[in-house]
């Protein structure tokens, strides 16, 4: 009784992380073009990645070619996270 609604929980977890990596990749790719600060999609996309881009970006070495990997290391961590934690947790409720 009380696995399917953890399940339910788990695939909104998993909705949330798939969300949350496009809008890293489309704030990445955005990045590339110099936006317009005062955009309100712009300002969302920064509000949203920022709190989690930030601790990862000041722990990194900083790197002459002026790459940032932060928004790599974040999008490998959550998927890490979606790929083997999440399943893991679904496989224990069975057992």
């Amino acid at each position: 009784m009380l696995a399917s609604p953890i399940l339910w929980l788990l695939n909104v977890v998993h909705l949330a992380i798939t969300i949350y990596i496009w809008i890293i990749i489309i704030r990445a790719l955005i990045s590339w073009v110099s936006p317009d600060p005062f955009n309100p999609v712009v300002r969302f996309l920064y509000r949203a990645t920022e709190p989690v881009l930030r601790p990862v970006r000041r722990s990194l070495p900083t790197y002459q070619i002026g790459l940032d990997l932060s928004p790599l290391l974040v999008i490998i961590a959550l998927e890490i996270v979606d790929r083997f934690v999440l399943p893991s947790i679904a496989a224990a409720l069975f057992y």
